[in-house]
């Protein structure tokens, strides 16, 4: 299996296993995640997809946002939702980080 299959089945697993939790989640406000909070910057999360720093993330593209990425669990519409990489945190719709996944469909 090679790093990016990987990646994307890891991504997979996380998301079903968080499905349940976030499920319960959704339905009590969550904090917005902080771009500055360590697991966030790890990731290159900012919660605008077009300030993405684009000699740090050459293959982002202004497309790819949380609320098209497989593993936001919000509505497409919604200004902010649940991610099971950042669980108990809502991340912003067209928000983005490293490991986002275009949603199948």
């Amino acid at each position: 299996m090679n790093g990016s299959n990987r990646r994307v089945f890891m991504l997979q697993v996380a998301a079903a296993s968080g499905t349940a939790l976030l499920a319960t989640q959704a339905q009590a406000q969550a904090a917005m995640l902080n771009e500055k909070d360590a697991q966030a910057a790890a990731l290159g999360y900012v919660a605008d997809t077009t300030k993405v720093d684009a000699k740090k993330f050459p293959k982002h593209a202004a497309t790819q946002m949380c609320s098209n990425c497989q593993v936001y669990a919000g509505k497409p519409a919604d200004a902010a939702g649940p991610c099971a990489i950042f669980p108990g945190k809502a991340v912003a719709g067209k928000g983005w980080c490293s490991a986002y996944v275009k949603k199948a469909g």
